[in-house]
């Protein structure tokens, strides 16, 4: 296997793990609860 593909697959992985790392952080660290907006449209009330 040329060693420049071997690179290119070890820096995709990389990039992949790193890019998961930050979605289940952003994911872990939102509030739990009850989110309220009052805009143009009405009330809404979401749980989250």
């Amino acid at each position: 296997m040329n060693q420049n593909v071997l690179y290119l697959i070890i820096g995709a992985l990389a990039v992949i793990v790193i890019a998961l790392g930050v979605y289940v952080y952003q994911k872990e660290s939102e509030p739990s609860g009850v989110e309220m907006r009052i805009d143009d449209s009405g009330i809404s009330i979401e749980e989250k």
